[in-house]
């Protein structure tokens, strides 16, 4: 027995050893580990410090490659994004403590405490990306968006985050912390080619700086995010931009810089923008493009790439375009129609040749006093063409395009009278535009001549609603997304909300007899080099067929069979072309249409008021009609003698 226990403490004695033992090589091997990254932090740190820049550099900011959007020869540069860069250095004395606090209390809140990286945002950064399960927040301190703005490639790789990390720590223990918030105050792009708190602030309020108020500081701050989704002469841009800056407002009284008062009267202050003042040529369609491009590449593709970007755009037409709208409204404010817009389409190609959105892009809302998106009469920057608006008796096309599908023809008798489509109880007696019924007319006349009874006829007792909305899909019309029910028998009169690019290109259905090519602004995407990255492959789909599009075209461009109701010599006849020609007015003369065409060209124009009220009791072949006309008469003289239908 004693011998046993003595055994017993000599393997207990061993065992501790084994475990001190175990517990030191541990130890040792951690100490050796840790030794290793300091090592190796060191090795990096004096590797990458090394090429940080003098103190010079940071106001010699390097210029990038602008992306540059030109019109289809190539010749006509429309617009440049993030090209020559506009800055005025200023001290930062000279900046107001309040944007200074701004900027800090949104992009980097421990900025006067962390040593250039801020480890508890890097972990909180991490943490909300792993929740959203994409990388999102970047957790980057002002340093590091300075080092990385300045002197590094955007690819998110790595190397550059541990570039950016090291050389963010070198800057931080090298320079003052308000000499790196200065260089970052002047550096930091703002849109519109637009870098620094100074030149923004010129671009954006046409004020310096030194004399923005609050909320001015707030919406400047709020840009740095993302400065050309947010842009605020596009209308989502705008909105966001807003939401943003009163996301700033609120953290500035979190941290203490301002009162809660003060931050509820800045929040209520309406902002006032600037006219953009960079040069742009046909404006909607180069914003209509940059969306377009922005969805596809991301912005800082455009701001890296330097590519160069060949639209469908024809400068000559577009140019004509833009007059005849602009001077078209002038003539139209007689009739209380302070807006207009126009698209012209190849038919054959689908290829844009012309988009004019609004009257003028760089004028003024009307009245003076409205407010944008509520009561204005005219607003410049919405695109109208994109927009969804009544069409009118212009729908009535694919309507009768539908009756010819089920077998009946243009020699089909309807009844033109009176009729009540409703109920005793809840009557619905269309009106003709004139206020007479002719009896029985042939479906020719009918539509020849926009009458209204018997296209609702042709809707209810040949066509069919579901159908009708069908083939109105089938020739691109993407808006009508309802239950066939919601819109009635009145969609036959335009009781559906359209967009006019889209109905121009519908129309080129009938145009190129039953192929539609979807709406084509881009041609092709050249990179620096002059490689083609992106290139316009569209080809033709039947969607209708060539017979039923030929009978359209024949009878929109029968000036005998619609002279009863527009006259044997209005705007929609051509005595040396073969035009085909539709006119549109909505219920209550909110919206009034001309959709136009030959095989090679179509061109609608729309007229009204940006609020949808009421213009003079005019049809759309008075207001839209001139300005339909004008343009055309240049395009086909421009075309030459073009095919027939």
């Amino acid at each position: 027995m004693p011998q046993r226990r003595f055994y017993r403490k000599i393997y207990q004695k061993n065992k501790k050893r084994e475990k001190r033992g175990r517990f030191i090589l541990i130890l040792k091997f951690f100490g050796y580990f840790v030794l290793f990254l300091v090592f190796l932090f060191l090795f990096f740190f004096v590797y990458y410090a090394k090429d940080l820049p003098r103190p010079e550099k940071f106001t010699e900011r390097q210029l990038i490659q602008s992306t540059k959007i030109y019109d289809r020869t190539g010749k006509t540069l429309l617009y440049e994004i993030y090209g020559e860069e506009k800055r005025t250095w200023v001290l930062l004395e000279v900046i107001p403590s309040h944007l200074k606090e701004a900027v800090i209390a949104t992009e980097d809140a421990n900025f006067y405490q962390h040593f250039g990286v801020d480890l508890k945002g890097m972990v909180r950064a991490v943490l909300a990306d792993l929740k959203i399960g994409k990388p999102v927040y970047g957790g980057s301190t002002i340093p590091q968006q300075l080092i990385r703005s300045t002197f590094l490639s955007i690819q998110k790789t790595a190397e550059r985050k541990t570039r950016e990390i090291i050389l963010a720590l070198e800057l931080d223990r090298r320079y003052p912390k308000d000499q790196i918030l200065e260089w970052y105050l002047n550096q930091v792009p703002f849109g519109q080619n637009t870098y620094g708190v100074e030149a923004a602030s010129q671009t954006y309020f046409k004020k310096s700086v030194s004399e923005v108020s609050l909320a001015e500081i707030a919406t400047l701050t709020a840009l740095i995010r993302a400065p050309s989704r947010l842009s605020p002469y596009e209308e989502e841009g705008i909105a966001e931009l807003l939401i943003r800056k009163d996301y700033v407002l609120d953290r500035m009284a979190k941290e203490g810089y301002i009162s809660q008062a003060e931050k509820e009267i800045a929040e209520k202050e309406e902002i006032e923008f600037a006219k953009i003042l960079q040069p742009i040529e046909a404006p909607h369609f180069v914003m209509y493009i940059k969306e377009y491009l922005e969805k596809k590449y991301g912005e800082d593709f455009l701001k890296e790439k330097g590519v160069r970007v060949y639209t469908s755009l024809d400068w000559e037409l577009q140019e004509w375009a833009e007059k005849v709208v602009k001077e078209g409204v002038e003539i139209n404010k007689n009739y209380r129609a302070y807006n207009a817009s126009l698209v012209a389409i190849d038919p054959k190609t689908g290829q844009i040749l012309a988009m004019v959105g609004s009257a003028n892009y760089f004028g003024d809302p009307f009245p003076q006093d409205c407010l944008p998106g509520e009561n204005c009469l005219f607003e410049p920057y919405p695109n109208v063409a994109i927009r969804s608006r009544q069409p009118g008796s212009a729908f009535k096309p694919f309507v009768y395009a539908t009756a010819f599908k089920k077998g009946y023809n243009e020699k089909t008798v309807v009844i033109d009278e009176e009729t009540n489509f409703g109920t005793p109880e809840n009557p619905y007696i269309p009106q003709n535009y004139d206020g007479l019924f002719r009896g029985p007319v042939t479906l020719r006349q009918a539509l020849a001549q926009s009458l209204n009874v018997p296209s609702i006829k042709v809707l209810a007792n040949f066509a069919g609603l579901k159908d009708s909305i069908q083939t109105a899909k089938d020739l691109g019309i993407t808006t009508l997304t309802k239950p066939p029910s919601f819109y009635g028998l009145p969609l036959v009169l335009g009781g559906g909300e359209v967009k006019l690019l889209e109905m121009v290109s519908a129309y080129g259905v009938f145009a190129s007899k039953g192929s539609h090519v979807p709406p084509v602004s881009i041609l092709k995407i050249e990179d620096s080099s002059g490689n083609i990255i992106e290139e316009n492959k569209k080809t033709p789909k039947m969607v209708l067929e060539p017979e039923i599009a030929s009978l359209i075209n024949n009878i929109l461009s029968d000036n005998e069979a619609r002279a009863p109701m527009f006259g044997s010599r209005s705007v929609l006849y051509f005595e040396d072309y073969e035009v085909a020609a539709k006119t549109g007015t909505t219920q209550g003369y909110k919206d009034g249409w001309v959709i136009g065409y030959t095989p090679s060209i179509v061109t609608g124009v729309w007229v009204g008021n940006n609020d949808g009220s009421p213009m003079r009791k005019e049809p759309g072949v008075v207001l839209a009609g001139p300005i339909w006309r004008r343009f055309m008469e240049k395009a086909l003289s421009l075309l030459g003698k073009t095919e027939s239908f």
